[in-house]
């Protein structure tokens, strides 16, 4: 079903992007990828190249609206089409909002926010001259769960929500061109080791993670066959319950064991990571935090937030 489809896959040189470029070339597709990084970018070609796939890359830079009209112009001309764009590009800066510079937030912005925008102004005539298409957006439970000392990575992320929306609303005389978004919870990836950090600690991500491989097989099905949204562990449709009905308590929740951490990390030097230039370090799939294909051992996590809500929930309905 996939066989010789073009791919677009932003962020494609590490983390999610190269694992879904990864699982899409055994599928023999037609792969475009870009990003900044071209040395990574070709290392990444070479796999996809090696498992099947025909690939070419476009160095990027999702920020720039021009750039992202060649992107789609250079994919359409080399193979005629474009059946699947996904926007996966994404920046995170740690740190507290004051003490964060204003140009990193509004990097992280540009890119998270305003790159997804610009991928899909770039694609979307193409799929409305061909007649159909598939834009998919990596968002994270980002898009639902606030994250402190993350507010940049959090307007972003919920600016998404409400971007996708509304196009899914503007589309809907195309049944053909589908807007699906995919949330997936907290992933072993190296974007913690690329982030901007301002906190003066070593980051590292909450547990549980996620092996980026699972959201790499969810894009795979909605190529094959969309629909709006998809979060991808159990831990996330959790977070995204919890937020919705508790979230002052989720919020508070998240700030304290946040800051809780910060206060026992080691201490690390200030950096931009990879805001404003590529970085050369990190750019596997993987970012070591977890242990790849063992999703059962999340549910100890996911069992505890499900106690906590419902705790909680207890709690209130007495007060009644």
């Amino acid at each position: 079903m996939l066989y010789h489809k073009t791919i677009v896959i932003t962020g494609a040189s590490s983390g999610v992007g190269k694992a879904i470029a990864l699982e899409f070339a055994p599928h023999q597709v037609n792969l475009v990828l870009a990003s900044r990084n071209e040395t990574a970018l070709q290392e990444v070609a070479d796999e996809c190249t090696a498992l099947g796939s025909v690939v070419k890359i476009v160095l990027t830079d999702v920020t720039d609206p021009g750039a992202m009209i060649l992107l789609a112009d250079e994919a359409s001309a080399y193979t005629g089409q474009i059946d699947v764009w996904i926007n996966n590009a994404g920046l995170l800066a740690a740190g507290t909002f004051d003490e964060t510079p204003m140009a990193v937030h509004d990097q992280v912005i540009k890119t998270n926010l305003m790159g997804y925008l610009h991928g899909a102004h770039a694609v979307l005539p193409y799929f409305k001259k061909q007649g159909y298409g598939t834009l998919i957006n990596n968002i994270s439970i980002g898009g639902f769960l606030p994250v402190p000392f993350g507010v940049g990575y959090s307007a972003s992320k919920f600016g998404l929500r409400g971007f996708s929306a509304a196009l899914k609303a503007e589309l809907t005389e195309w049944p053909d061109i589908h807007i699906c978004d995919v949330f997936p919870a907290f992933l072993d990836t190296p974007g913690i080791q690329h982030a901007a950090n301002y906190t003066g600690k070593q980051l590292k991500p909450a547990p549980p993670v996620y092996d980026p491989a699972r959201v790499a097989i969810a894009v795979i099905k909605l190529a094959q066959n969309p629909k709006p949204e998809v979060m991808v562990g159990s831990l996330s449709t959790v977070l995204r319950l919890a937020y919705g009905v508790f979230p002052k308590l989720t919020r508070t929740i998240t700030a304290k064991v946040i800051s809780h951490y910060l206060k026992q990390a080691q201490p690390m030097l200030k950096s931009d990571g990879n805001v404003f230039v590529p970085v050369s370090y990190g750019n596997a799939v993987y970012g070591g935090w977890g242990v790849p294909g063992k999703p059962k051992a999340h549910r100890k996590y996911i069992a505890a937030g499900i106690v906590l809500i419902s705790a909680v929930s207890l709690l209130l309905l007495r007060k009644r």
